[in-house]
């Protein structure tokens, strides 16, 4: 799965490498994200392609705090006037709340109020998998030791494929689908690869929401 806010220098790469690849994926986008014209052309794009397009926060607001994370930083009614919004500019691409139940929060960051308040607008809090590098490619070299370069977020996922006893069988990888410019060893650079190598495993490829409705993911043969 895939994420954005204000960031979008990967979405065509991306594409692309899904499209020929056969892929489908899912893409978590703020509002932010949907309200820029800039991206207009791309959202239409990855619906047009059949990917799942869902909600990850209007304003892409931390929730809690980082040190502390049962202290929240919003309110209810902010929580809930955030995410209503987001959903309101996805319904701007016809995309309707019934057909994109899962949410994904705003730097993959809540606590179980977040999820209590989420479970009552009727929808679904979902995260990534862990244990792989790959939430990292965001990092840029001025960040020091938190910054990651793509080929050790390559091989964190093909050494988890390789020592995990389940492998990567129903794993959510999440990537972004654009990065601060100054990283300039973009990953998503190495998705048709990664996608390649991780299909002559033997795995296949679907949406969250078919994942998440008991259909295999990640599902090797």
């Amino acid at each position: 799965m895939f994420t954005g806010d204000e960031f979008a220098d990967g979405g065509e790469v991306i594409r692309s490498a899904l499209k020929q690849n056969n892929v489908p994926a899912s893409f978590f986008l703020t509002g932010n994200f949907y309200a820029d014209a800039r991206f207009k052309g791309l959202i239409k794009g990855l619906k047009k392609d059949g990917h799942y397009l869902g909600a990850h926060s209007d304003r892409h607001l931390l929730y809690a705090d980082w040190t502390k994370r049962g202290s929240l930083l919003v309110s209810r009614q902010e929580f809930n006037d955030d995410l209503l919004k987001n959903y309101e500019r996805m319904a701007g691409f016809g995309i309707r709340r019934k057909d994109a139940p899962y949410f994904l929060p705003p730097y993959e960051w809540y606590n179980s109020t977040i999820a209590k308040w989420t479970d009552e607008m009727g929808l679904k809090l979902i995260n990534f998998s862990p244990g792989t590098r790959s939430a990292a490619d965001y990092t840029y070299p001025e960040m020091g030791a938190a910054y990651r370069p793509a080929d050790e977020i390559y091989r964190s996922i093909i050494e988890k494929e390789r020592t995990d006893t389940n492998g990567l069988n129903g794993f959510i990888l999440l990537v972004h689908i654009g990065t601060d410019p100054r990283r300039t060893d973009k990953f998503y650079n190495r998705l048709d690869e990664l996608l390649r190598e991780l299909k002559s495993m033997g795995y296949s490829f679907v949406k969250l929401n078919d994942l998440m409705d008991d259909q295999p993911g990640f599902a090797k043969r």
